[in-house]
């Protein structure tokens, strides 16, 4: 899977990303090259986002743990949703403002997570990524 960045300010070039492998496969909606500027997105804007991605051949997309309900039924049962700010129950958030754990992100419709410092981090990180599978299979 290759995940391209759409940043609010490139909203016109959204259909032109193409990934490596020559597909458009991910976007990413709510990221920008300054953080506040994500903040003034409206949750139409990034699913008016979303589906002009899908629309221009995008997979899915990449939202936070906060969006992907909303965007699952925006994008239907066949859109990737990539969701970071994964964290374990009972983990540091670290600097992740919009977080859910393995659980509720699936619950919610993601169909990737992306979970870096608690398995990277953990002191057995075989156990934490295992631990974070099963919260995962359980949801």
């Amino acid at each position: 899977m290759t995940a391209t960045a759409a940043h609010p300010s490139d909203l016109d070039t959204v259909p032109s990303f193409i990934s490596p492998s020559g597909r458009r496969e991910v976007a990413a909606v709510r990221t920008a090259p300054r953080p506040e500027a994500a903040r003034h997105l409206s949750d139409e804007q990034v699913e008016a986002l979303g589906r002009l991605a899908c629309a221009s051949g995008a997979d899915g997309i990449v939202c936070s743990p906060h969006e992907v309900a909303n965007m699952r039924v925006a994008l239907g049962p066949d859109a990737l949703l990539v969701t970071p700010g994964v964290r374990p129950a009972g983990a540091d958030v670290g600097d992740q403002k919009r977080v859910a754990t393995p659980a509720q992100a699936v619950r919610n419709g993601s169909t990737h997570l992306v979970v870096g410092r608690p398995i990277l981090e953990a002191a057995d990180p075989c156990a934490a990524a295992r631990a974070i599978a099963a919260e995962m299979a359980g949801a």
